[in-house]
């Protein structure tokens, strides 16, 4: 098996650096590249910065960490004597398979190449590679050096060796709030784990905003009901910072691959065409003008049902073991724990999913959104046997 010493970081965005910073602190030696030299340049600083936050908190020297982290402009020079590329380039299929391709063409006849992708299919992304059998993905969450999960994705054609390979570098990088947890992706679907377990909340998410605007409900309010759940953002606050265009866009992605009832809802579509997208606008559901909102939250909506958002995440956690892409529903609770710092769905709602089904199947009759159909796991509570 491969000794991976030697690593490719391919973009120097913010993913990017995090990647690579995390790289350099477990010991590899890394080239980070990008096509400008002012990206490369303010990676470098972000690292920089970060490396040397740490050893001003005694945990390592930044003189000895950075010496391992070169940068470039050419990745086809930069692969040569490689060992593995870490692809987190923009999430688009044609840049993704075309580096892909040129790190095969260029690389050593042992490179392994991990794409970095939140959604794509690994599989489409190494099939014109000409080493397919090399190719594989880790969905890093940001910000890398603290968030904790990895998602490790194997495509159809993955060798079980690089699959390892890959497992074993991901364990091997360290984070600075918690241990690691790596996530076994056994097929490569839309959405792998955890992106996948929450994407239909969002069917749900534009019923509830669509009716909201129906009744001329504040956006402070429908964020009230939210508040109990004490997250650091609220739902309405949240994509306002991630961006509307954002939303609507991950929402057509699940149109395309999974089913028409991702459609944005009328509200999302209707900002959307108003260029109202949130922080980077000034304006979505809130007015960022001077600078984060903070809704004022003491007056309920009365709207958001969590036994439905309970039910409409079990009911994907049970596809995802249908479709074998988790081996069991512990892997699928962890990472989401591990990736988006909340519970999944079946530790607490394994006990009550007669329940769930029922609340499930009265939405969709109320509704006509069929994708959130129980699914015959979910129903007959087979799950509970792939603990």
């Amino acid at each position: 098996m491969v000794d991976i010493k030697r690593i490719v970081v391919l973009g120097a965005g913010l993913m990017g650096n995090g990647i690579a910073q995390v790289a350099i602190m477990a010991g590899y030696n890394v080239t980070m590249i990008d096509v400008k030299q002012e990206f490369v340049d303010k990676g470098m600083a972000s690292i920089s910065t970060g490396v040397n936050r740490l050893e001003e908190k005694g945990l390592l020297s930044a003189a000895e960490v950075l010496g391992r982290l070169k940068t470039s402009l050419d990745l086809a020079s930069a692969v040569k004597d490689a060992d593995m590329v870490i692809e987190a380039v923009v999430e688009r299929m044609d840049v993704k398979k075309e580096v892909c391709k040129t790190t095969m063409d260029n690389g050593p006849s042992h490179i392994i190449y991990a794409s970095n992708t939140s959604t794509m299919d690994i599989t489409e992304i190494g099939e014109d590679c000409g080493a397919p059998e090399r190719v594989s993905g880790m969905h890093f969450f940001n910000p890398v050096p603290l968030m904790r999960c990895i998602e490790v994705i194997r495509g159809d054609k993955t060798s079980d060796e690089t699959f390892q390979i890959t497992m074993d570098v991901a364990r091997s990088l360290p984070c600075l709030r918690g241990e690691r947890y790596i996530a076994p992706v056994l097929k490569s679907r839309p959405g792998f784990i955890v992106n996948r377990l929450n994407a239909p909340v969002g069917i749900y998410s534009h019923y509830i905003r669509d009716l909201a605007y129906e009744k001329g409900i504040p956006w402070e309010q429908l964020d009230a009901d939210y508040a109990v759940l004490k997250s650091p953002m609220l739902p309405g606050v949240l994509s306002d910072y991630v961006g509307i265009d954002t939303s609507y866009y991950g929402a057509l992605y699940y149109v395309e691959k999974l089913s028409p009832d991702f459609k944005p809802g009328k509200v999302i579509t209707m900002m959307f065409n108003e260029k109202k997208l949130g922080r980077k606008t000034g304006q979505g559901f809130y007015d960022w003008s001077e600078g984060r909102p903070t809704p004022d939250t003491s007056i309920k909506a009365g709207l958001v049902d969590f036994d439905i958002i309970a039910a409409i995440r079990m009911n994907e956690g049970c596809r995802l073991l249908e479709e074998g892409v988790a081996k069991s529903y512990t892997v699928i609770d962890e990472a989401n724990m591990a990736g988006m710092n909340t519970p999944g769905p079946f530790g607490r709602g394994k006990d009550r999913y007669k329940d769930f089904v029922k609340k499930l199947e009265e939405f969709v009759a109320l509704t006509g959104k069929t994708y959130l159909t129980p699914c015959e796991m979910f129903k007959t509570g087979k799950f509970l046997e792939m603990a």
